[in-house]
This record gives structure tokens, sequence and C-alpha cells, in this order.
């Protein structure tokens, strides 16, 4: 099968699309005919080794998951012995989590993060949901805890975590404020958002509103200012750090730590969120997207012997939403 691999950390040109085996699934493994995957920020700072602290768990010298990316959709072609719940045929949608390989025509992985692909998505659609998904939702119910008629704001609302961000914080009942650049303000708008903030004209910081959340995808703003924009007793949801643009030892690390030492010593509730590849949560990301809540937005799509150039725009160019790998 042709697939995209990487033997030491780089830049887009250390990718080659090459032969591999296919892989065969082990007992509580299923097989999977890639249809599309998804990029994410993850993928670049794994194939960049950035921040070299992450090293420490990708792969010192280089990549310890040969094949790259995480997020795909597709059908089952094989299962292992000990699967139950999925067969051969099935439409599925997944998140490999560090084990990586979602750039490649098969990926084999457990039974546990695979879920049935939202039936009115196509698999590219499907593709971009997993991460960026999982991570709006984790952000939003289990770290913001976000309750109908509070008031959330979405630093980084046109991103790929951010566009789905801002359609769950409707779903969930909330008063949505999107901030974004200005080129992204109607697509913000059009997301569901009830305030948008072009943050090249306004900040957000300091016009006043007060929100029960906010949830910060960015990193570009320092604690005391996010602060600032919290009713008294708010939550600060802080999940790494799109600013971040690559080249030292830590990277957004930082501001996530410093969030970590002071969340003891003030009001507000200052949450560091971390997530994992979950099928429960691609169970109700699926049924926000069945039910019309949830739809993802796609920048670019570029066919698998191009995602060197996609990794390239996602780097460079500010995408708006998923940039997504068909196959």
């Amino acid at each position: 099968m042709k697939a995209i691999v990487q033997d030491r950390y780089g830049s887009p040109e250390t990718l080659d699309l090459a032969d591999v085996d296919v892989p065969v699934p082990a007992a509580d493994e299923v097989l999977v005919r890639v249809e599309a995957a998804a990029l994410n920020a993850y993928d670049w700072h794994v194939m960049r080794g950035d921040p070299r602290l992450a090293r420490l768990s990708l792969g010192w010298s280089r990549p310890r998951a040969r094949i790259r990316g995480r997020d795909f959709a597709g059908r089952v072609t094989a299962v292992g012995a000990g699967v139950r719940q999925v067969r051969p045929g099935d439409a599925v949608f997944g998140d490999l989590g560090d084990a990586n390989g979602a750039f490649a025509e098969y990926v084999c992985v457990p039974e546990t993060l695979v879920a049935p692909a939202p039936a009115n998505l196509t698999p590219q659609q499907a593709a971009a949901l997993p991460l960026a998904g999982v991570t709006a939702l984790m952000g939003l119910s289990d770290a913001g805890q976000v309750e109908p008629g509070q008031r959330v704001l979405i630093n980084g609302a046109s991103g790929g975590v951010g566009t789905l961000a801002v359609q769950l914080a409707k779903a969930l009942g909330a008063t949505v404020t999107g901030v974004c650049r200005t080129r992204n303000v109607d697509l913000v708008r059009s997301l569901g958002a009830d305030h948008v903030v072009d943050y090249t004209r306004d900040d957000f910081t300091r016009d006043g509103r007060r929100h029960d959340l906010v949830f910060d995808l960015v990193g570009n703003r320092s604690l005391t200012a996010l602060r600032r924009a919290l009713t008294p007793t708010g939550t600060l949801v802080l999940s790494g750090g799109g600013v971040y643009r690559g080249g030292s030892l830590v990277g957004p690390v930082r501001l996530l730590a410093r969030g970590r030492s002071l969340a003891p010593f003030v009001r507000h509730r200052i949450v560091i969120l971390t997530t994992a590849p979950s099928r429960r949560h691609l169970d109700t990301l699926r049924a926000h997207a069945e039910a019309g809540r949830l739809t993802p937005v796609i920048d670019r799509t570029y066919p698998l012997h191009e995602v060197p150039q996609a990794i390239g725009y996602l780097e460079g160019e500010h995408a708006r939403a998923k940039v997504v790998i068909t196959t």
C-alpha cells in the first residue's frame, strides 16, 4: 500500500510517499481502508519533533511511529478474532492517537478507538472530526462544564477545533462569542456565534464583557488578560497554543505550567485540557452531527501524495478550519 513515511525529524521535505506492507489486525483491532484523513497541528509538531521535550514520548532521534497522521475515516475490510462491535463493510471514523498511521491506504486500529461514521457526513467531513472534535467537546463539557444560558468565549474560533467548538457550545445552549481575524468573521458568524470579535481591531480582554467560560485555543494572551474576560467565578480552559511556531525546548507548555501553578490560588477555575482518543466522545460527536448540530468546515483537500504540501500550508498559512487528505 501507499503511505506517507518519515525517518527523521524536519521540514515537510522529510515526508516521503512509499510502498509499505498492508498491516494485519491483531485480535482486538480492525483493518480500515482509509478514504480520508485529516491534518492537525499535532502532525507538524511530530514531523519536526518540536518542541524538543516532546521527543521523550515521540522518539528522541527520529519518530517512533514511521507513518504520519492520526485522524481517519473509511470502511472496515477485516477484523481481529476478538472484535465484537465492528464488522467488515462498516463505515467508521477514529483517532489513532500517538500510534499514528492515518496517512496511508490502510490502517489498523483498536476496536475501542473507532466508531460508526456519521451517516449524513462525507468521509472527508467525518475524518475532520475526531481529534479536533474531541478536544472541543472535552474543553466545553468535561473541563468547562458548560450549562444552558452561560456565556462562552472561544479564542481561536476559526481554527480546526474552534469551528467545531462554536457549534458545540451553541448545541449546549450557550451564548457564544468567537474571536478570529478579519477574513474569518463571516465564517464564525455563520457557524452560530452570537458575537464575533475581530482581534485585529478589538481586544476581547479589555472590552468589558465577562464570560462564564473562556476556552483558549491560541495561547497568545497572558493569564492575567484571559482572566479579565471572566466572571468572578468563571472558568478558563487552556488547550495548547496554536500561536506557537516551533523552535524551543518546551513550546506552549510554559503557559500551561503557569496556569497549573496559579490555579490553586485564584477564585477562577483554571483547567489544563488533556485529551485522549475516546469511543464515547466519538459517539457524542456522531449524535450531534446526525442531528444537524455539527458540520465540519473543510478549508482544503489534498491527495495522499501531496501531504507535504498540505502540512506546509497548515504550518504557514493560518488555515481555516480543517485540511483533509483523500486517498
